[in-house]
């Protein structure tokens, strides 16, 4: 065997055993999310609240307990988060919102939303439906439709 096809086996054991393990993390963490989502579901409780605030913040930056920053990898702790500031009865408190769930959120109007903790897993409007954002469009599709606009104005010359 030469050399060179040595080296390709060695390289597909390698990605093959990297695969393999990579499968077994991916169940186990699979596992732990589905732990946490049924934790997290039997503590869901329904709040109103007037929405003040929302924006993405670094956790120390959001005024956030010292517990749940305590709680948090420390890998996540400089990652930006979605942060909610809403008054829940006379309280005004801060929300972790779900990233899902964040651009459903409005700002300056009254919402139910279901809270586990301080993460916010779901919201519904308390008056009406409430406003889904327009879908962003994919990269290649605006050079779709530039080059149609394009295309109508060369034929009118």
């Amino acid at each position: 065997m030469s050399t060179g096809m040595i080296v390709m086996l060695v390289i597909l054991a390698v990605l093959i055993i990297a695969l393999v393990a990579l499968y077994f993390f991916g169940k186990k963490a699979e596992k732990k999310q589905a732990e946490q989502k049924a934790q997290m579901d039997a503590m869901a409780q329904t709040m109103n609240m007037l929405i003040i605030d929302k924006g993405k913040m670094k956790l120390k930056d959001a005024g956030f307990p010292s517990v749940v920053i305590e709680n948090t990898p420390k890998y996540l702790r400089r990652s930006k988060v979605p942060v909610v500031k809403a008054k829940v009865g006379p309280k005004i408190m801060t929300f972790m919102c779900d990233a899902q769930v964040f651009p459903l959120v409005p700002v300056k109007k009254e919402v139910k939303a279901v809270v586990s903790g301080i993460y916010i897993t779901s919201v519904r409007g308390v008056r009406g439906p409430l406003e889904t954002p327009p879908k962003k469009k994919k990269f290649m599709d605006r050079f779709k439709k530039d080059n149609k606009t394009n295309t109508k104005s060369k034929n009118k010359k």
